[in-house]
């Protein structure tokens, strides 16, 4: 609180101090009013400036009959601004005003908030003064209570980060093939009406396939054999070994008819002598009557002799389980597992600048992270929405590379054609970024609120969103442990100065504004000479030197050095 002792000249005319009579003596003791304000320099916080005015009277020094009025004034360069005033009484007055006794004194204090505007950045705050008595008045005179206004808020950066979707593009997919062979009940050699089946026929192309083609490496081939889960078991284990010799023999003259050696260890062998797994997949998937029974006695028995006899049981059952599910388990099953080799990086690149048609979806959103400028980016999502126009991830990313192109129309009509497609996080986010970017940070706040979900970036811009509402401590959490330009701005607005200056001192940035904060964090700390250092380099480093001249010769953090010959050098 900064006491104030009456520093103005009152200039009264004779005549009107002579019209006012009991005024005159409130005129002549001015100087024994006390006078408080806070903050002792205005500051400008979320927009808007607090200030709070108090005045002390002492004993035999209020008239009873008087009403004083206390009218705050900002004024400026171009202007002023009246806040509400004060109104006090003396204590004869019936006014319902705040009285103050002659016999005791009193205070009067007035708390008013006013929206900043740019003008008002070099300023002073006065008191204007009046009294009057009945049908008189007097200009009682001005006292000023303050120097203003501390910015230093506005320094934050809207630098809010939009998200990208990623992409599902892997240039090595593991791809399989897989084909039956049915056999007749006990039977193990392969019929001829299985081998000219479709999938039979797909098998043998896949092989070729692998062999020839360089962008599919055969990873191995399983053939896997099975005997239904009916009759004794030994029966059973060598009917599955029997089939899977025949269907070895099989896939054994496929290969070599198509001049294909496929290395030893790449094959693999299994017989499953009494498939029951593939019983309950097939029970499962049918709608045979007590299907639900005889999952029941499934999962209850171990032993596949129970098992089967108490299926046997349920005859009605058994007879269209022995019709419908046990021929599909009869079989030997092969399975070609391939790697498919997708494009290299650079052959992508070379794609989309030589034949971009032939680039599917993924492909696009892959290459395009390939890039380094925005216009490719742009280019290649652009594509990306033509080729698949209800991918929200296309029009999400397109969005992005329009917003680092400072093109905010374009970025906010792309995020809109992505939430139209799907309401999500990512998307909400970024359509908070456009809101922040056009001043609206209300709607920033409400979608970024609305898309936590989409990871730590939505979190950094809740913290600029915090500085912005002057919620210093608020937006010191949201930033967290990452250090950056706003989280030491936001330490430094909640009284942390060093460690505002350490997070900012450690940033790999060739910032003007980065040197700037830190003049101004050591103006805080008295440490001249470091405030000198950075600032010298927030003016080399910035495009318009003079800009930051001109601020700085206005900013009230360095006003203890206006008068210094060495601050003087570097701003003038």
């Amino acid at each position: 609180m900064k006491k104030i002792k009456n520093l103005a000249i009152f200039i009264l005319a004779a005549a009107v101090l002579s019209s006012c009579g009991g005024l005159n003596k409130m005129v002549k003791d001015s100087d024994q009013v006390g006078y408080q304000v806070n903050p002792e320099v205005l500051e400008m916080h979320a927009g808007e400036v607090d200030v709070t005015v108090e005045a002390n009277y002492p004993a035999k020094y209020f008239n009873k009959k008087a009403i004083v009025t206390l009218t705050p004034i900002l004024r400026y360069e171009g202007g002023e601004t009246a806040l509400e005033a004060l109104v006090l009484q003396g204590q004869d007055v019936t006014e319902n005003n705040k009285p103050i006794s002659y016999d005791t004194g009193g205070s009067g204090s007035v708390s008013r908030t006013f929206t900043y505007e740019d003008a008002m950045m070099m300023s002073e705050l006065y008191l204007h003064i009046t009294g009057s008595i009945k049908d008189k008045t007097a200009d009682l005179g001005e006292v000023k209570l303050a120097d203003g206004i501390i910015t230093t808020p506005l320094l934050v950066q809207d630098d809010a980060k939009a998200i990208l979707f990623d992409n599902n593009f892997k240039q090595i997919v593991p791809e399989s093939y897989q084909a039956d062979i049915k056999y007749v009940i006990n039977r193990a050699d392969v019929r001829r009406t299985e081998m000219k089946k479709d999938e039979i026929s797909g098998l043998n192309e896949t092989l070729v396939n692998a062999n020839e083609n360089e962008r599919l490496d055969l990873k191995g081939i399983e053939i896997s054999a099975y005997a239904s889960p009916d009759g004794e078991l030994d029966l059973n284990a060598k009917l599955a070994d029997k089939r899977q010799k025949t269907a070895e023999k099989y896939l054994s003259g496929q290969l070599k008819k198509a001049d294909i050696e496929v290395a030893e260890e790449l094959m693999s062998l299994l017989s499953t002598p009494e498939d029951w797994e593939g019983f309950k997949t097939a029970l499962e998937a049918s709608d045979i009557q007590d299907k639900e029974m005889i999952l029941r006695v499934l999962s209850m028995h171990s032993d596949p002799v129970v098992r089967e006899q108490e299926i046997k049981n349920l005859t009605a059952a058994y007879e269209v389980i022995a019709e419908e599910i046990l021929p599909l388990l009869r079989r030997s099953q092969f399975t070609v597992n391939m790697d498919k080799i997708g494009w290299s990086d650079e052959e992508l690149k070379e794609l989309w600048t030589s034949n971009p048609d032939t680039l599917v979806l993924e492909e696009l959103l892959y290459t395009a992270t390939l890039e380094d400028g925005n216009d490719t980016k742009l280019a290649i999502y652009t594509k990306a929405t033509e080729v698949s126009p209800k991918c929200v991830r296309a029009h999400n990313n397109k969005g992005v590379v329009l917003y680092e192109k400072g093109d905010l129309e374009g970025a906010a009509a792309a995020f809109n054609a992505a939430k139209a497609l799907k309401d999500h996080d990512i998307v909400n986010n970024n359509l908070g970024v456009i809101a922040l970017k056009n001043g609206d940070v209300a709607a920033a706040k409400e979608a970024f609120t609305a898309s936590m979900g989409a990871g730590s970036n939505v979190n950094y811009n809740l913290g600029i969103v915090s500085i912005k509402e002057g919620q210093y401590e608020t937006a010191i959490n949201y930033f967290g442990s990452e250090p950056s330009f706003n989280a030491s701005l936001a330490k430094y607005l909640n009284g942390d100065d060093e460690g505002a200056f350490r997070t900012a001192a450690n940033l790999e940035q060739d910032s003007p504004y980065r040197y700037y904060l830190l003049a101004i964090i050591a103006a805080s700390q008295d440490k001249p000479e470091v405030v000198y250092e950075n600032l010298k380099l927030a003016v080399e480093k910035c495009k318009n030197p003079q800009y930051m001249k001109d601020h700085a010769k206005k900013n009230l953090e360095f006003a203890k050095l206006f008068e210094e010959a060495e601050f003087k050098a570097i701003v003038e």
